[in-house]
């Protein structure tokens, strides 16, 4: 029998998810957050959702679950499951079909109490049953929210507030397929997808499909709204070391999303620090609006003058000084595909061509370590490297000597392709 329970409060939710999915399946023994009995009532709720995905194998040290994903063969986000598992109560539901069956009238208003008597007409029967009504304040706190979704109109006159359902145009995905393919920019392959449209086929498949961020989504919709309104907002987050929940008030400006890994960042003006960071999106719990910023306009124009200088999404606190990273490599005959991956890769580095076979990238940046990952891809061919850093630069060279002892190679750890 399918486990079917529907979830209300989407937080714990998101909680099981992360610890489940994103940081791997956890055994009974090893999930101390709550008892076993949760965890069992948890794990076939995710099993409900995500069946056709999961698998086992058995190890000594027990049954080890984990989900199998191939984005070849998966079109769609299966996480998107668990945002269809929040619950509706019938009331709920009854209500919002009553309200749009009473304001369905074209253009005529209608007062709380008109609302209520229509109300109390249609639940006559289901009342005499011994069934709940409604009470004036759960559907005016209802017309409030479908005020705020742009779903009903309001209108004063004299002391009394007047409602109706607003006007609407239905679009579906048909006629939104032809629009495209009639009025944008190659448009013709709306016209390919509409002469499909009838097959039943999916269209589009992904080589990297990074799914997890689907877990956030109410995250992101509240901090895009607070940008749209230019307001601060008050996030709470858990420690890093801690976990103790903390509160940080900031001025969201811009979502960064990471094309290697998919995760998700808030760049935002932190006031208790003054400063400009990166705020991972996956661990904020929660986003409450605050007033407006007046100056969200000028902190949007300094982030966009620091990107100038960020790899990533590290502004190490918008500090005054630059750190510098230069480092060179040689390419021979045929290869000139490594000095175009430099030419596509750079971002806010510099590429200079010194001379048939030889190459130099140069950067001022306010972390340099963000670069040092990619700066890897390229060891072989590194000729030489500088970080203005001298810490990190001996890091890096630790590490480089590290790989040479691991393959039993000879080197001093400089980074120099002949000793590679």
């Amino acid at each position: 029998m399918s486990y079917n329970e529907l979830i209300k409060n989407f937080e714990r939710i998101r909680d099981y998810m992360r610890e489940f999915y994103v940081c791997g399946f956890k055994s009974r023994e090893e999930y101390d957050k709550k008892s076993a009995r949760s965890y069992d009532d948890e794990r076939r709720r995710i099993e409900s959702w995500l069946g056709d995905y999961m698998g086992f194998r058995q190890t000594p040290e027990g049954k080890n679950v984990f989900l199998a994903i191939d984005s070849r063969l998966s079109c769609h986000n299966p996480l998107y499951k668990a945002w269809k598992a929040k619950s509706f109560t019938d009331g709920d539901i009854t209500l919002h079909f009553l309200l749009f069956d009473i304001l369905d009238a074209s253009g005529k208003l209608f007062s709380l109490r008109e609302i209520m008597e229509h109300l109390d007409g249609y639940l006559a029967d289901a009342c005499a049953t011994g069934a709940k009504t409604f009470d004036e304040s759960t559907v005016r706190k209802k017309l409030q929210e479908y005020i705020r979704e742009g779903l009903v109109c309001t209108v004063k006159q004299g002391k009394t507030l007047l409602y109706r359902r607003a006007e609407m145009t239905v679009l579906n995905c048909a006629d939104a397929l032809n629009f495209f393919s009639e009025t944008a920019p190659c448009g013709v392959i709306g016209s390919f997808l509409m002469d499909k449209a009838d097959a039943g086929e999916e269209y589009f498949s992904f080589k990297h499909h990074y799914i997890t961020q689907a877990l956030d989504s109410d995250i992101l919709c509240a901090v895009f709204e607070a940008m749209r309104q230019r307001r601060a907002v008050t996030l709470k987050m858990p420690g890093r070391r801690t976990g103790e929940i903390t509160e940080k008030r900031v001025v969201p400006l811009r979502v960064f999303v990471s094309v290697q890994n998919g995760r998700q960042y808030l760049m935002a003006y932190w006031e208790r620090q003054k400063r400009i960071w990166s705020f991972r999106l996956d661990r904020i719990l929660s986003v409450q609006e605050g007033e407006v910023c007046e100056v969200f306009e000028s902190l949007r124009v300094s982030l966009d003058r620091m990107q100038q200088h960020m790899w990533g999404v590290s502004t190490q606190g918008g500090k005054c000084h630059l750190e510098r990273v230069e480092f060179t490599i040689t390419h021979n005959d045929g290869e000139e595909y490594i000095y175009n991956r430099l030419l596509r890769e750079k971002r806010c580095g510099q590429v200079e061509r010194l001379n048939a076979h030889t190459s130099r990238f140069v950067a001022e940046v306010y972390d340099a370590s963000e670069l040092i990952p990619w700066i890897r891809t390229f060891i072989c061919r590194i000729v030489s490297v500088r970080f203005s850093d001298e810490a990190l630069e001996g890091r890096f060279r630790a590490d480089l000597q590290a790989m040479y002892r691991m393959y039993g190679l000879p080197g001093d750890g400089r980074g120099e392709a002949a000793e590679l």
